[in-house]
């Protein structure tokens, strides 16, 4: 058999240096994300997700499958907005420690610290929902969605809390940074089947963990949390889809009611939420982050005010935008349909800029603290959930 010529020598070890080279990025990119993506649950915690009623055929299912049209999703960039992030950075409220030495007069006031992150103060209780402080929505530091403005509050400022609320492990929820910075702290994490296994990965203790299946309940003084449904999925990398369980949270103290929904699609269970639960004298509902082509996975405008109505909610905070670039959408399109839909259904929506706080009592009238850019109407780019009379 005849030698390869010089040349196709030199073109073979070229391709092979070519290939250990990716190779070796593989590898160094898999350590550095390795931690971020989390740990899978075993022995009693797996257990316990097996038995949930939400579990079937090795993860957890939603009543209402989510629809997804992979062709437009895939093709959806084509019709990316211009304006999908903010040209400065917006405008936000330095929060001090100070804010939180008084209680609130009425005995509930919401602080939004940015997408999900919230700092509920409610009949004497504190509860901070999805903390996410770090840079990106990535298991990595220099790739991925980065944030728009500074966190309004540092940890160090946080005042005593009577519990974390996570509502899911996608990482602009579960922020991996943050859970190992809130590592030495003592307060509890409420957290759905399974997310507890990422919680001990990085350093939390299995004593403050808090681990809960739909419709559980547990007290924190004066304040009972539920745990209800949502519509949405999970997964941190390719080989964990639906390995954990997402949920919303109520809080019903004595002489208030709110509820964070997390991430969730419109499903016909907020109904019975709002009628075993309600009336809420506020919701925490996600308006941002959605697409034609996946009208399931998160509520957008319209239909966060036709769930708020499902809810029998009082207020709407809208969430879950303003912070990162998660979809295809301009980044002030989730708020400006909100306003048109709220109007139209006559709903009580406050728009607070990041690190204001307010009461719901006594909502504050909409402030536009953002600019005005081009942006696409309801009926421009409609989002129908599926499954939903």
């Amino acid at each position: 058999m005849a030698e390869p010529s010089p040349w196709r020598r030199r073109a073979l070890r070229g391709l092979a240096v070519v290939a250990g080279l990716i190779t070796l990025l593989s590898l160094g990119v898999l350590i550095d994300a390795w931690d971020a993506m989390g740990y899978a649950p075993s022995g009693a915690r797996l257990a316990r997700m097996e038995a949930s009623p939400q579990w079937d055929d090795g993860g957890f299912e939603n009543p209402e499958p989510l629809w997804n049209d992979t062709w437009g999703m895939l093709t959806g960039a084509l019709d990316r907005s211009d304006y999908t992030a903010p040209e400065r950075t917006p405008p936000f409220e330095r929060v001090a420690a100070s804010r939180f030495d008084a209680p609130p007069e009425s005995g509930l006031r919401i602080t939004w610290l940015g997408h999900s992150t919230l700092l509920i103060e409610i009949d004497g209780r504190r509860f901070l929902t999805d903390p996410v402080w770090g840079e990106r929505t990535s298991p990595l530091t220099w790739v991925g969605p980065s944030r728009w403005y500074p966190a309004p509050l540092s940890l160090d400022d946080l005042p005593e809390l009577d519990a974390i609320l996570i509502s899911h492990d996608h990482y602009d929820h579960l922020d991996h940074p943050t859970i190992v910075a809130l590592a030495d702290d003592d307060t509890p994490f409420v957290c759905p089947l399974g997310v507890g296994a990422h919680l001990e990965g990085w350093g939390i203790d299995a004593e403050r963990i808090i681990e809960v299946d739909w419709w559980d309940r547990h007290t924190f003084g004066d304040v009972e949390l539920v745990v209800v449904p949502a519509r949405h999925a999970s997964g941190r990398q390719v080989f964990d889809q639906n390995r954990t369980l997402w949920a919303g949270y109520a809080l019903l103290g004595a002489s208030h009611r709110a509820l964070f929904s997390g991430d969730t699609g419109l499903f016909r269970g907020m109904t019975e939420i709002g009628e075993r639960l309600g009336p809420f004298d506020v919701t925490m509902l996600e308006v941002g982050a959605y697409g034609k082509a996946w009208p399931d996975w998160h509520l957008g405008p319209e239909q966060a005010i036709r769930a708020h109505g499902m809810l029998r909610g009082e207020v709407l905070v809208p969430i879950h935008w303003g912070l990162f670039d998660l979809a295809n959408h301009g980044w002030t399109a989730p708020i400006e349909r909100t306003l048109v839909a709220a109007e139209a259904a006559d709903v009580t929506v406050v728009t607070p800029r990041p690190g204001e706080s307010f009461e719901p009592g006594s909502p504050p009238p909409v402030d536009r603290w953002w600019p005005e850019v081009p942006w696409l109407t309801a009926e421009q780019d409609p989002i129908v959930a599926t499954d939903v009379d």
